[in-house]
């Protein structure tokens, strides 16, 4: 009979050894995961213009296609930053275009993907991206475009408490940009 006590008692300690090593395990992993967007910030793509052409920018107001920009506007009440980002660089049959917005300490990531390629032609667009979850403070934002390359990228530093609004330019000469 005291054997078959302590069997059972070494099944339960066992039993709630292997419970607690899971436990933990599972907390451990949505802490970790909880850590990489602190603020819980998110965004989308709103639109996007057409893809931009010579003919199209010679006949507007249009900023001159050998830049990139980025202008933003802070909402302190909703906590939704918007940024308008002014000749990006996309295939000229992109299908969709999406973005993807992510979080990590003061750094805002904005990252820009077409769903296709399907023509031999690149060209510009303008995209607005809606932001939430922020709140008035200092950030870098910084973009990652597909074909940016090595040319200089798109990456600035905000302070959406002192200056809710404003824009960022950075000088692109290679394809599609500057043509």
């Amino acid at each position: 009979m005291y054997h078959l006590k302590s069997i059972s008692m070494k099944a339960l300690i066992h039993s709630v050894l292997a419970a607690s090593i899971i436990a933990m395990l599972v907390l451990g992993c949505k802490n970790e995961q909880d850590n990489n967007d602190p603020a819980g910030i998110t965004g989308r793509l709103l639109g996007n213009s057409a893809c931009k052409d010579l003919k199209s920018a010679a006949t507007t107001n249009a900023l001159s296609d050998s830049l990139s920009c980025a202008e933003y506007q802070f909402d302190t009440s909703t906590h939704q930053l918007t940024i308008k980002h002014i000749n990006a660089g996309f295939n000229c049959c992109p299908g969709n275009l999406s973005c993807k917005v992510t979080a990590s300490g003061d750094t805002i990531v904005i990252q820009e993907f077409e769903e296709s390629q399907l023509c031999s032609c690149n060209c510009l667009f303008d995209l607005e991206i809606e932001i939430v979850g922020v709140e008035a403070g200092k950030y870098v934002i910084k973009f990652i475009e597909p074909y940016c390359g090595n040319q200089t990228p798109l990456i600035f530093d905000v302070d959406l408490a002192g200056d809710p609004e404003g824009s960022f330019c950075v000088i692109r000469n290679q394809y599609p940009w500057g043509i």
